[in-house]
């Protein structure tokens, strides 16, 4: 059975002072019920997911007491994905008609504080400091420069095209273009990544409402159809997060292997993609996961980003919004925002960003801690 995306709602990111996590899941949710033409008490089920601003059910105190199943999801930044993931598999299988997913975020300001007792690892690793997950991806990023033979430029180009892009999107915290010289310029933070080659913790909330597909125009005159929604973790011998050692064996991670399952799912190849919107925690993720998500080879990112193929205006626009660099990571919304903003495009209602030519197929990719990772294809 199909799905389709009947309904969004977003609240806009980055910091909202006097607004908690909850309350700003709830705006969201209110705000994709009024799209999908419902009310709370039609939804039949729910998904949500926050990282450090409650417990996703608690929203029902805001948005009815229906005494719907709701259920919690907590999976790194992989939340929004994981939560979307198992809607899906809930109305495919029959048993519901009409969900909602709803994600959400309130981080304090400063770095992320995750534990290593939290994801399997001794106290040590956190004393080493490799908790801090700066170090780790400027080491995956120097690799993967040198093995590929790509220049350190490429992550200022990829950073610039973030805040050109958050420019135009309402929702987004930076909204501020910086020229490729600014970026390079700024404070280094670990070589080869200076401050503005990485997001930051944030705020914001993000709410989808999921329907059978032959029963989306019930909803919608503008459905959006879920074609796959995949999730995969790490294998033995893929180079991840929180690892405490690696392998002398090298494995395909889970961007690899889920991205590969979601297209295989939908039947449909990566270069007919006409927006992505792939996980860019810093710039060398965009770097990494284009390739590694099959939209180019590796080696190839030089050439398809100074073509301007990843522009709005390019043969393969990516992080239209601004993906996470301008928009900040809320963790248990990012997924959900990715989606939203392919919902946005393919319906044609982007404004000022919207991809030209009319988009018909949409991706997106989300990567979280440990090594999780989820994707989803959409087509209208």
């Amino acid at each position: 059975m199909k799905v389709a995306i009947v309904g969004v709602g977003i609240h806009k990111f980055g910091r909202t002072e006097g607004v908690s996590g909850l309350e700003q899941g709830a705006y969201a949710a209110r705000q994709a019920l009024a799209d999908a033409g419902v009310e709370f008490k039609d939804i039949q089920f729910a998904y949500g997911g926050s990282d450090s601003a409650g417990n996703a059910d608690t929203l029902v105190s805001a948005l009815g007491l229906t005494g719907l199943p709701f259920v919690n999801v907590k999976n790194g930044c992989a939340t929004g994905g994981s939560a979307l993931t198992s809607a899906v598999s809930r109305i495919r299988s029959g048993e519901s008609d009409l969900g909602l997913v709803v994600g959400f975020d309130k981080h304090p300001r400063g770095a992320f504080n995750a534990r290593p007792e939290d994801n399997g690892i001794g106290r040590w690793y956190g004393e080493s400091g490799m908790m801090v997950t700066t170090q780790f991806f400027a080491m995956k990023i120097q690799r993967y420069l040198v093995e590929h033979n790509l220049p350190r430029s490429l992550l200022a180009t990829v950073a610039a095209k973030a805040f050109r892009n958050g420019a135009l999107a309402p929702h987004a915290w930076r909204r501020t273009p910086l020229t490729e010289e600014q970026i390079a310029g700024s404070t280094m933070v670990n070589d080869p990544l200076t401050q503005y080659m990485f997001c930051s913790p944030a705020e914001g909330g993000v709410a989808l409402v999921l329907a059978r597909a032959d029963r989306a125009h019930e909803y919608t005159d503008a459905p959006v159809f879920l074609e796959s929604a995949e999730l995969r973790s790490r294998e033995f011998g893929s180079f991840e997060v929180f690892s405490p050692w690696t392998s002398p064996e090298r494995a395909d991670g889970p961007t690899v292997t889920a991205s590969r399952a979601a297209f295989e799912a939908a039947g449909i190849e990566p270069g007919d993609v006409d927006v992505a919107q792939i996980q860019d925690t810093e710039a060398g993720a965009e770097v990494m996961h284009l390739a590694e998500t099959g939209l180019c080879k590796h080696g190839e990112q030089e050439s398809l980003i100074r073509s301007g193929a990843t522009e709005i205006g390019g043969s393969i626009p990516v992080n239209t919004d601004g993906g996470c660099l301008a928009n900040g990571e809320p963790i248990g919304a990012t997924g959900l925002r990715q989606v939203y903003e392919n919902v946005v495009q393919l319906r044609g209602a982007a404004g000022d960003r919207q991809v030209p030519g009319e988009p018909k197929v949409g991706f997106t990719h989300v990567y979280g801690a440990p090594g999780i990772s989820a994707c989803t294809v959409l087509t209208r």
